[in-house]
């Protein structure tokens, strides 16, 4: 039997960012995407999220890889926030994330990042983060 621990910091956005993910609802659908993740076999160490965008540290299975997490997760949970009238108007997950792998030596680090989302943001915004990623990871923007 094959072993394999690759972690992963994961973050997609709100369409266009917009701030759906209240605090109202923001545990009714971490707990949703929880469960989805257990019935797809999805192993997440910690997710959060604010009120654009979600944060995940997942480890990928033997047959797993980034962009069908993605897809699973993404697409199932907007069609449950839709069907369950969560939010006003059409909600949807923006196209575009990130996907960083995460060394066994800053796991720690990654798992507080994340945990403390509402301390973080309010002196960083989305925006911010979204840039400081895309220097940080040296990622290029399309745009």
């Amino acid at each position: 039997m094959p072993y394999t621990k690759i972690m992963i910091h994961l973050v997609w956005s709100t369409k266009n960012r917009t701030p759906f993910l209240r605090n109202e609802i923001r545990p009714a659908l971490l707990d949703h995407l929880r469960s989805n993740a257990i019935e797809k076999e999805i192993f997440i160490d910690l997710m959060n999220c604010h009120l654009d965008h979600v944060h995940c540290l997942i480890s990928l299975g033997i047959d797993q890889n980034i962009s069908k997490i993605v897809n699973l997760m993404k697409g199932e949970s907007s069609h449950w926030i839709n069907q369950e009238k969560l939010v006003l108007g059409k909600f949807a997950w923006q196209d575009e994330y990130f996907a960083v792998s995460v060394s066994e030596s800053k796991v720690r680090r990654v798992q507080e990042y994340i945990r403390n989302q509402e301390v973080h943001h309010k002196k960083k915004t989305f925006q911010d983060e979204y840039e400081e990623f895309m220097r940080q990871y040296g990622f290029k923007s399309l745009g």
